[in-house]
């Protein structure tokens, strides 16, 4: 029993010193500018979102959070240098559906969305909405649908590229509704909605924030909405569900995560200042009024939800045939 306790002693001592020491490293955390990594460029959705709250922790911390875009790859780069990261809390990185689609569209990855990440919080949801260029003949989901089973593979869809939200929103409608419709992707969002403003293709998924001036514009028509209830911005449009395709759901989630083994203490200062940026009343104001719906949540439910939507997602890429090398 003696020699136990002289065992256990010494472990006792040192797991109390790790805590303080954490807990007095945390209160000093962050000591110095922390960085903020989208990996998409300056001025896309992800990258409008991590400024407005890359702004907010910079007033909660009252240290310099700086946004540093690494795009490219399809959004692999910038998480691989985030995977790779010092787990100290000065790089925080912003995920969103897209890497959880990347677990499975690419054969080959640099890093783990599940092992090489902490989840801290869900920030955002944004919803999308189903458009069409205003020469296509269509004025609801089921006329679109119908349109496509007449002429299979005449009518195409743009995206923002292939593993790309918009690219999942057109691939899972295809599948429910059961037409053939053909993908069209780009290198962003930004082109991808000029190619149906233009013309040059005819039907997106367009992240609701960035459709609503062109809607109001006439730019192009909208159908429904990707969500499971109908949106405040668009009250007079169905849901697809509503419209006839019941279990749709579509559109992009964006959450916060640093590498793996940042100490707990400094993941759970991370969330508290996110989640007092989400609260703040002219914040919540600027992000809803982007279209965006608050979240919020504990990192185990975003860890959760990450894993849940590699799974459910990659059932839709197995089933589309699609693979990156």
């Amino acid at each position: 029993m003696t020699v136990r306790r002289h065992r256990v002693a010494p472990l006792l001592l040192g797991c109390l010193m790790w805590q303080f020491a954490a807990s007095g490293w945390a209160q000093n955390y962050p000591a110095k500018v922390v960085r903020y990594l989208v990996p998409t460029p300056a001025g896309s959705g992800a990258d409008t979102i991590g400024r407005i709250v890359a702004g907010g922790l910079s007033q909660v911390f009252g240290q310099q959070v700086v946004v540093d875009n690494r795009a490219g790859g399809g959004n692999n780069i910038g998480a691989e240098i985030a995977a790779k990261a010092p787990p100290d809390g000065y790089t925080v990185f912003q995920a969103t559906l897209t890497h959880a689609v990347n677990a499975t569209l690419y054969r080959k990855l640099a890093y783990d969305l599940v092992r090489d990440f902490a989840p801290v919080t869900q920030l955002a949801a944004s919803p999308y909405v189903l458009v069409v260029h205003p020469s296509l003949p269509v004025k609801s989901a089921a006329e679109l649908v119908k349109l496509a089973k007449a002429r299979p593979g005449a009518i195409n869809f743009a995206s923002a590229g292939p593993g790309t939200a918009t690219f999942l929103a057109g691939e899972l409608f295809k599948d429910i509704a059961e037409i053939n419709m053909l993908h069209v992707p780009y290198r962003g969002g930004g082109e991808a909605l000029t190619s149906v403003i233009s013309g040059e293709t005819s039907v997106y998924f367009a992240p609701v924030a960035i459709a609503l001036p062109f809607i109001k514009e006439g730019r192009f028509r909208p159908l429904a909405v990707t969500t499971a209830q109908r949106l405040p911005a668009l009250p007079s449009y169905p849901t697809v569900a509503e419209a006839g395709y019941p279990g749709y759901l579509a559109g992009n989630w964006f959450g916060l995560m640093v590498p793996a083994k940042t100490p707990k203490a400094t993941i759970a200062t991370i969330r508290a200042a996110a989640i007092s940026v989400l609260k703040d009343a002219d914040v919540a104001r600027r992000l809803r009024d982007l279209g965006y719906v608050l979240i919020g949540d504990q990192p185990e439910e975003f860890g959760a939800h990450v894993r849940s939507e590699i799974e459910r997602l990659g059932k839709i890429v197995r089933r589309a045939g699609v693979t990156v090398d």
